[in-house]
């Protein structure tokens, strides 16, 4: 496993961003480790790795911490396949302590991989 392909992400994209809202497009390319053993013959994204890159651009672009005190709700309702355009959107609840997010493919309206909310902390200064 080459060091550059760690849980890789490609040609990150900010399409919007507002004070606690953003929408970014991206690739998770084949070379990723994300997709190493999982479904060999079928690979795909597993459900932590969404969650991880959720957290990593919550935290890049909203400040929030990577730790994640408890997960609201989470729905996981079709697999990302390697070198899919995938487009993320963010929003920060700042009073409720919480963040929203939608993962869904970036060239088919209409179909989402994963939708879900968790409990988010500030990045501490």
């Amino acid at each position: 496993m080459k060091e550059a392909n760690l849980h890789s992400i490609e040609n990150e994209t900010i399409i919007s961003k507002e004070e606690n809202a953003i929408s970014l497009e991206f690739v998770i390319p084949a070379a990723s480790d994300f997709f190493d053993g999982h479904f060999p013959e079928y690979k795909l994204l597993p459900a932590v790795a969404q969650f991880e890159v959720v957290t990593r651009f919550s935290r890049k672009y909203l400040g929030t911490q990577r730790y994640v005190p408890n997960i609201r709700r989470i729905k996981f309702v079709a697999p990302i396949r390697p070198d899919t355009k995938v487009h993320l959107d963010l929003t920060y609840k700042v009073a409720k302590g919480s963040v929203a997010f939608t993962l869904s493919d970036a060239d088919v309206e209409g179909k989402v991989y994963s939708t879900g909310s968790f409990e988010a902390l500030p990045e501490q200064q």
